[in-house]
């Protein structure tokens, strides 16, 4: 996936206007380079990031005057406009194609679990992504986890039942739980309310038992 971009030379209050015209401020880091402001056009942003997500390797292209520089990069950050919702801000991270990073992948559940399905058990989800090692090659978009399998209550899945790609190193205990289905909870016995005159009458009764026991 390629995405291209222009280098960009409004900062401040004044990137207002590259938002205005549909463009994302940017920054572009690395080892061994100086940062790198960018804007970046924010219909094929969305169209990239919808395919790529935050852990496959874009080809950035960026434009100047004079040249048009490649990096291959990781969308390491992004952040949302509380008002519209929409990517304000993005932190894109160079890699090298033969050092390993580390990421953050999200995981995938397939399939339905017969527990869930006839009612005698719910599923809970106690992860949602998983850390990993891996060249940028190498590093998957999602990892699935089926839970086809669990038919009872009880049942789980942990860190060590994942089909991992060759080349993946997972930073996580192998048995961390990643799925396990629960009973499903029973409903609160409903508790009849308690009347005026009820309230009433025991409050007579305590007293009559306060005064009973002045008489002793």
């Amino acid at each position: 996936m390629e995405l291209i971009v222009q280098k960009r030379e409004i900062f401040g209050k004044k990137v207002k206007s590259l938002r205005e015209r549909d463009f994302i401020p940017a920054e572009l880091y690395g080892h061994g380079f100086e940062n790198i402001h960018l804007s970046v056009p924010a219909k094929n942003f969305s169209r990239v990031f919808k395919e790529a997500g935050a852990s496959a390797i874009i080809k950035l292209k960026v434009e100047s005057d004079k040249e048009k520089d490649e990096y291959n990069v990781l969308i390491n950050n992004f952040q949302r406009s509380p008002l519209t919702n929409e990517i304000s801000h993005i932190d894109f991270y160079s890699v090298r194609m033969d050092e390993k990073i580390t990421a953050a992948i999200p995981l995938e559940f397939i399939n339905e679990s017969p527990a869930v399905k006839e009612k005698i058990g719910i599923l809970i989800k106690a992860m949602h992504e998983i850390e990993i090692e891996a060249l940028p090659a190498d590093l998957p978009h999602h990892i699935e986890v089926d839970i086809g399998n669990l038919s009872d209550i009880g049942m789980s899945i942990r860190v060590k039942d994942l089909k991992i790609n060759k080349g993946v190193k997972l930073l996580v205990d192998r048995e961390t739980v990643v799925a396990v289905i629960n009973e499903i909870a029973k409903e609160e016995e409903i508790v009849a309310p308690i009347s005026v005159e009820e309230v009433k009458v025991e409050g007579e009764e305590k007293k009559k038992e306060k005064e009973e026991k002045k008489e002793e």
